[in-house]
């Protein structure tokens, strides 16, 4: 199914691709890896910055991968998957992931989840998960899965916004100060008389 709006139904506006990063970018987002083995027992993978809940019951999760990529179609294929919340520490597994090629999960120590699919050791969080719906988006594949298995990693996660890698850093909101307590009222004087 392709949602992807018509040129007549989109405002007319100069969005640019510049443009559109360059405001998008403020938004910081988490960095996720997406890993698969195949029948040749290959593990697959790739980075999305866009994985996020989609709902509680049941429980989905969604994100969307470039039409471009040459890893989504051989990871569509096994219809199942692990969201690997990358942590504040694992920038070269996100570096390594990002490349083209086989050698992708050269050096990269992982185990094997209950689908079969790669664990990233050290990750925040995985989310094993079997493929439900996949919907073309513009010039994106926006993919719904549902959760079959979730386990608690270690660790902080991955933020990129602008082009850069950070950490969460908490904001530390002041405690509200008490209002003054009312005056009390006072009787209006009576005159003698």
């Amino acid at each position: 199914m392709d949602i992807t709006p018509t040129p007549a139904a989109t405002p007319v506006a100069d969005i640019t691709p510049a443009l559109y990063r360059q405001i998008l970018g403020k938004l910081p987002t988490g960095v996720t890896a997406i890993t698969g083995v195949n029948d040749d027992d290959e593990k697959l993978g790739l980075v999305v910055g866009t994985f996020q809940s989609l709902s509680l019951e049941p429980p989905l999760v969604m994100f969307c991968v470039d039409k471009s990529s040459s890893s989504w179609p051989k990871l569509r294929k096994l219809q199942r998957f692990t969201a690997n919340i990358l942590s504040d520490d694992q920038i070269t597994i996100c570096r390594s992931l990002s490349r083209k090629g086989p050698e992708k999960f050269e050096g990269l120590p992982c185990s094997t989840g209950p689908l079969g699919t790669p664990h990233l050791n050290g990750a925040t969080a995985y989310i094993d998960c079997v493929v439900t719906a996949e919907v073309v988006v513009g010039d994106h594949y926006m993919v719904v899965g549902s959760v079959t298995n979730m386990e608690e990693g270690s660790g902080d996660a991955l933020l990129f916004r602008g082009g850069k890698f950070g950490q969460y850093l908490p904001i530390e909101i002041p405690a509200p100060v008490p209002a003054a307590p009312a005056a009390p009222e006072t009787e209006p004087a009576r005159s003698a008389s």
